[in-house]
């Protein structure tokens, strides 16, 4: 039986990032040794997308599919200013037919995705 997901990001500062996750998005977190911090996240959900091409990850010597990692919010705005409160600048937010996105520049430069769906989620919802 699957017990949970776990996720890595790639980052050209971890040290700075996992401080981000920690003090700016106040994720809970423990530390596993060396600095190495594991978090905790909220509820997730998955969508398989198609590819246009190769979007590949190599790890443990096998090329893994990419991904693109997202935090989802009920109020995207709302949560935009908060962030801003804070010190940290998300993209000017763009609207689809999916819902509202924008994204939010990690300390190493990278950046992650925040979206306020309009679609149905799975977040709380029940499996048959």
């Amino acid at each position: 039986m699957i017990a949970g997901a776990h996720i890595l990001l790639y980052s050209k500062d971890p040290v700075a990032d996992r401080a981000f996750f920690k003090t700016v998005l106040e994720f809970p977190s423990i530390e596993i040794g060396g600095g190495w911090l594991l978090f905790a996240l909220p509820p997730a959900e998955l969508a398989v997308h198609p590819s246009d091409g190769e979007f590949v990850q190599m790890h443990a010597e096998h090329p893994m599919l990419g991904a693109v990692f997202y935090l989802m919010c009920d109020d995207l705005r709302s949560l935009m200013q908060s962030l801003e409160g804070k010190g940290v600048a998300c993209a000017r937010p763009v609207e689809a037919e999916w819902g509202i996105s924008t994204s939010l520049r990690l300390p190493s430069g990278g950046e992650i995705g925040l979206y306020q769906p309009t679609h149905p989620t799975m977040i709380g919802a029940r499996s048959n």
